[in-house]
């Protein structure tokens, strides 16, 4: 244990990746048993489990074994921002105990599992008697279930093939999809001579990454294909063994949810694994509704008919990664291309021209090429993406094979501008971890009839400098308390940028956004320039009216928004 929390803290104290890597590569070249390698591994690459120890109850044990007041500890939990880090500091110096295992200590958690509350307490309570405070730290993470470090999966297994000496690819490979810890799981992982292929796992999904400057340095246009980079759900359908299966990025099962897809494993040949989105698309519409619609389809517990016919979905296949059994990942792009738009053309034709999707309402469509013959026309219509429900382009090199993870070069992704408006700071909160002592988390407003709307909280995008000081402007202006959040006299204006808006009734403004994050800081205007609602409904997408679209009629009508 004192070895795993020695990797944690030297993956959280370097920003270098060279660092990372080596304290990873050395943390596996010396693990003391392949059980805790396993677990380590699991954990390391953002895999968890909850069991069911109460928040609550921790809180209480703590606060009896430290023998200090409740409100104490509320207050230290405040300052703190992190319950795992405030129950570690709180409680009383470790007594002389015996070092244990990684594995142990999980499997201690693993106990825990619908034990009596009684039973727990004495688990919990003898693990903090015994393990120090920065294991103690670690321990409550993996006790809570909210255990995460400073580094990607890539990362991980760049330092895993630093001890093991399988390559990153393969390691993926292997790690997709339910993945029990175990010393036979760990050894078969690294063993050169394992079948890294089961009937129903994806492949690693192929990452692009942003383009930076200007895509004229990317070289001919010719050598390169473009698409429309598409606001759904990236997913694999794996068609092997007469089963199919249809596979989320964040490597979810998903088949259950999408039921239209479930035809194509009458169709699709065995041994067919294909790569794309999943969007929602009204038939005879020209363009996906917006991701707003599809998040019905994931948060829903049951599938009605009346979501099933409002909110219809397609899968738009962009690559063909296994073809009749035969892992063609390896081959060119433009080859993978003409296979699948053989594959696709058998089930049924699409009608393309420059980027626009055909009529045809088949469940499986062919993302379409668009065809530019120099950087400044396809940056004329990568303009034009907003208005079709798209975030952008995808460049990918014609000659590319199809890799595994975040690898720069082959693919990047050419998204347009975030939507912005200029908000005013109206409440904050303290963060956690290293910022568990600043301000850091903010509530932003927006102007409606001569009052503040709070419209989107954010955390990121100022400069160090710039956190300390609306963290002593916020200790300097404070209003009221409710918990945590303190209310701030209506001062600061910023400029707040988001990738999508939609109506929401769940939030006081009437619209929600996605990935809001701060701009910048608007030292030049004043709280009452801030933008109003009002301005803010010309933002909300055109969307096709589902009835108009199911008989028919293809005209727009925007979706305004109500007060």
């Amino acid at each position: 244990m004192r070895r795993f929390t020695h990797l944690y803290s030297s993956l959280n104290q370097t920003n270098k990746t060279s660092g990372k890597v080596a304290a990873i590569a050395e943390y596996f070249s010396n693990v003391p048993s392949d059980d805790d390698a396993a677990w380590a591994l699991f954990f390391l690459t953002g895999r968890r489990f909850r069991l069911g120890v109460p928040s609550k109850a921790l809180r209480a044990w703590a606060i009896e074994l430290a023998e200090i007041p409740a409100w104490l500890f509320a207050e230290s939990y405040d300052a703190v921002g992190d319950l795992s880090e405030t129950l570690a500091l709180v409680l009383p110096p470790p007594e002389q105990g015996r070092e244990r295992s990684l594995s142990e200590w999980v499997h201690e958690i693993e106990d825990l599992r619908g034990a009596e509350l009684a039973n727990q307490k004495r688990v919990v309570t003898d693990a903090w008697r015994v393990l120090d405070e920065d294991e103690r730290f670690v321990w409550n993470k993996l006790l809570l279930g909210n255990f995460r470090v400073g580094a990607s999966q890539q990362l991980v297994l760049r330092g895993l093939t630093g001890a093991s000496g399988i390559e990153v690819s393969r390691l993926a490979e292997r790690l997709i999809g339910e993945w029990r810890p175990s010393s036979e799981a760990f050894r078969k992982l690294v063993s050169p001579e394992a079948d890294t292929l089961l009937h129903s796992r994806p492949f690693p999904f192929f990452l692009a990454s942003p383009i930076e400057g200007n895509p004229d340095e990317l070289g001919d246009p010719s050598e390169w294909q473009a698409e429309w980079k598409w606001d759904g759900i990236r997913a694999q359908i794996v068609f092997r063994g007469g089963r199919m299966a249809v596979w989320s990025r964040g490597e979810e099962v998903l088949t259950d949810r999408f039921p239209e897809l479930d035809p194509l494993a009458r169709w699709l040949p065995e041994g067919t694994v294909l790569d794309g989105e999943i969007l929602p698309w009204l038939p005879g519409a020209s363009s996906p509704l917006s991701f707003a619609a599809l998040q019905k389809r994931i948060t829903r517990k049951s599938l009605t008919k009346a979501l099933l016919r409002d909110v219809p979905i397609v899968f738009l296949a962009y690559d063909l990664l296994e073809e009749r059994s035969v892992d063609i990942r390896q081959m060119p792009l433009i080859e993978r291309r003409t296979r699948l738009e053989r594959l696709i053309s058998g089930h049924r034709p699409e009608k393309e021209k420059n980027g626009e999707l055909g009529p045809a309402n088949s469940i499986l469509r062919l993302s379409p090429i668009i065809d530019a013959t120099n950087w400044p026309a396809l940056g004329l219509l990568r303009e034009e993406s907003r208005q079709r429900s798209t975030e952008g382009l995808m460049l990918k090199r014609l000659d590319s094979p199809y890799r595994a993870g975040r690898v720069r070069g082959d693919w990047w992704k050419w998204k347009i501008g975030p939507l912005t408006v200029d908000a005013v700071l109206t409440a904050a909160q303290r963060g956690s971890g290293k910022r568990a002592g600043l301000y850091t988390d903010y509530t932003f407003s927006v102007w409606d009839s001569g009052r503040l709307v709070p419209f989107a909280k954010a955390y990121s995008g100022l400069t160090d400098a710039e956190i300390r000081k609306v963290d002593a402007f916020i200790r300097e202006h404070m209003r009221e308390k409710f918990g945590p959040v303190r209310t701030v006299e209506p001062t600061l204006v910023f400029e707040i940028a988001f990738e999508g808006i939609q109506r929401s009734t769940r939030h006081k403004s009437g619209v929600a956004v996605r990935f809001p994050r701060i701009l910048r800081w608007r030292h030049d205007k004043t709280a009452d320039q801030a933008d109003t609602l009002e301005s803010i409904a010309a933002l909300l997408p055109v969307e096709l009216d589902s009835q108009k679209a199911t008989t028919g009629k293809t005209s727009l009508e925007p979706r305004l928004f109500e007060r």
